[in-house]
Formats: structure tokens, C-alpha cells, sequence
């Protein structure tokens, strides 16, 4: 039971990190702000962070299965 538990956070920590980084790539290849009223630079190094993390985070709980 515990398996199906992971592979439902693992999917949706993968999933939600790699849309955060297919859509950060997306607003910085155009130019457009990744967030309204932040600095450009920190908000797509931020975005760009917690992508990864979360990729990170599902793949992790994937090996837990």
C-alpha cells in the first residue's frame, strides 16, 4: 500500500517540477518575466531551483517503491 502512496507523490512532484522547468525555459527563451514584480535574474534562478528540487524530490520517492 505504501508503494502506491509514492508513486503518487513521486508523480506529482516529477511532474510538477518538470512543467516549473519546461515553463521557467519557455518565459526566459522569450524574455518575458518568469515573475511580475521580481527581479529577473532571481526569479529564474528561484523557479530554476525549485524545478530541480521537486524533479529531485519525485525521483526520489520513485526509489522508495
Amino acid at each position: 500500500m505504501e508503494s502506491v502512496t509514492a508513486v503518487f507523490a513521486g508523480s506529482a512532484f516529477a511532474l510538477f517540477g518538470a512543467a516549473l522547468l519546461i515553463w521557467t525555459g519557455a518565459r526566459t527563451i522569450h524574455r518575458a518575466p518568469v515573475a511580475h514584480g521580481v527581479s529577473p535574474v532571481a526569479s529564474t534562478a528561484l523557479a530554476t531551483l525549485f524545478g530541480v528540487l521537486f524533479l529531485v524530490l519525485g525521483v526520489w520517492c520513485f526509489t522508495r517503491i
